[in-house]
């Protein structure tokens, strides 16, 4: 697996802030670069699902991250929801790879219509065109006929639908462990290093 990529990853308000939150930090210890990019609705989600409170003013979001996960300047860059000069926002710069996790239908849908109308469908946009891993991680449920839809004309055209369906087969303990299940998932895709969770054949499942 490689290392030290440049990876996109964006917030939107689903349900599910803790898979992003974790999956940030596994990316930022293996030495990866990221661009990070949320909604106002993720800001909400995340302060009701974790108490977390993410700043909506790109600078103070960085310190904040800076701060929180106790890192060197420049290993982690915030744009605005409308900044348009960031390069995820162009061809000619675009990062490695990106994930947008936790996924709305809204973000999923505006992306399978070629909506730009945010930085982060814009981003994602980016991805497709230029033959980069898009993964986006809805999570929802039941899936309604135009939700699925969505997900298969976004699979046709090249990204990867990896849905946070934490699986049991590892005996998790804690809510934690179902947190890395989906992580590790999500890491094996964009070939970033791990040991959240043992593979399968590794250990013996008793």
């Amino acid at each position: 697996m490689k290392n030290s990529q440049t990876i996109t990853l964006a917030y939107t308000g689903a349900s599910g802030m803790p898979y992003g939150i974790r999956l940030l930090e596994m990316l930022l210890a293996e030495g990866n670069s990221v661009y990070l990019l949320y909604s106002k609705v993720a800001q909400i989600v995340a302060q009701q699902e974790m108490k977390l409170i993410m700043p909506s003013r790109a600078q103070e979001a960085e310190v904040f991250f800076n701060n929180y996960f106790g890192l060197a300047q420049g290993q982690l860059r915030v744009f605005g929801r409308e900044e348009w000069f960031a390069p995820v926002a162009s061809g000619s710069n675009p990062a490695d790879s990106m994930v947008i996790c936790p996924c709305t239908m809204g973000t999923l849908a505006a992306i399978a219509a070629g909506l730009n109308q945010k930085l982060i469908e814009r981003a994602a946009d980016v991805m497709l065109k230029e033959n980069r891993k898009l993964i986006l991680v809805p999570r929802e449920m039941p899936f309604s006929i135009i939700h699925l839809e969505n997900m298969l004309k976004l699979a046709r055209s090249g990204a990867v639908i990896l849905p946070a369906n934490p699986g049991f087969y590892h005996h998790p303990e804690t809510i934690q462990d179902m947190v890395d299940f989906v992580v590790a998932r999500i890491l094996d895709q964009l070939g970033v290093t791990h040991t959240l969770t043992p593979r399968w054949g590794e250990s013996q499942l008793s």
